[in-house]
């Protein structure tokens, strides 16, 4: 009898270390999470230059922060001294050495081949980069004025008709491209869309024109900010529209 008990005494013993070892293993560990964040280094746009050739970046007349919040530094420093200089790196290297280095990016247009991939998408690259950038200004919620102000409600009935156009034909873009607003042959203004880098100077645009405003809806435009919520991205970017830039723009465009 004693036997028996000792033997059931030893069997308990070992079912309770083996349920403390399973305790042990199972149980969670509280981590403590850094006290402090890496702090993100936000350099300027005039450190930033292009290799040498027929074309440079156009200068910024803003800091990276200067769009904040409708833009953050991030995404700005990213798309200027990333996507747009390989853009411009690029369009220099392809134009070196021919007859295309030597005249106007407009002429380029009219000259080049739609089947030229490489030119086609970097002179995009390049030429839609540079207005929309200049484009972009720090003053909020502003609106076209003088010849513009009269020109937009004249083709379009109103700025608010304009507001509602422009955003419908940015939305509807499939994928990755381009919102325009163009000066047709005819004088009038309109709204198109593009897809990738292509542009309206380009042969064969479904609307021909001078664009006097971009909205470069390429991903990397805004989806730190955004992310999948392009419409809301679109919807901002009636806040930080220079339109004195657009309007000057206008100008040159009526006088070709």
């Amino acid at each position: 009898m004693k036997k028996v008990i000792f033997l059931l005494f030893c069997a308990l013993f070992i079912l309770s270390i083996g349920s403390c070892k399973r305790k042990k293993y199972t149980e969670v560990v509280e981590v403590p999470l850094p006290t402090a964040q890496q702090k993100m280094t936000i350099g300027s746009p005039d450190d930033v230059k292009a290799e040498s050739g027929a074309f440079e970046l156009t200068k910024l007349t803003y800091g990276y922060d200067a769009l904040a919040p409708n833009i953050d530094a991030m995404t700005m420093e990213l798309h200027y001294s990333k996507h747009y200089l390989t853009y411009t790196n690029n369009l220099n290297k392809v134009l070196a050495g021919t007859e295309l280095e030597k005249i106007v990016i407009e002429e380029i247009f009219k000259k080049m081949d739609m089947n030229n991939t490489e030119l086609r998408n970097n002179l995009g690259g390049y030429y839609n980069h540079t207005l929309f950038f200049n484009i972009l200004g720090a003053k909020k919620n502003g609106k076209p004025a003088d010849t513009l102000a009269k020109t937009i409600d004249k083709d379009f009935g109103s700025f608010d008709n304009f507001k509602i156009k422009f955003e419908e034909v940015a939305e509807k873009q499939f994928g990755s491209g381009w919102a325009w607003l163009v000066v047709d042959k005819s004088g009038k203004l309109q709204v198109t869309s593009t897809p990738n880098q292509d542009n309206p100077l380009m042969p064969h645009a479904e609307i021909a024109g001078t664009p006097i405003l971009a909205l470069d809806i390429w991903e990397h435009a805004y989806y730190l900010n955004y992310q999948y919520k392009r419409k809301k991205y679109i919807d901002t970017f009636f806040t930080i529209i220079n339109w004195k830039k657009v309007g000057d723009n206008y100008k040159e465009a009526i006088k070709k």
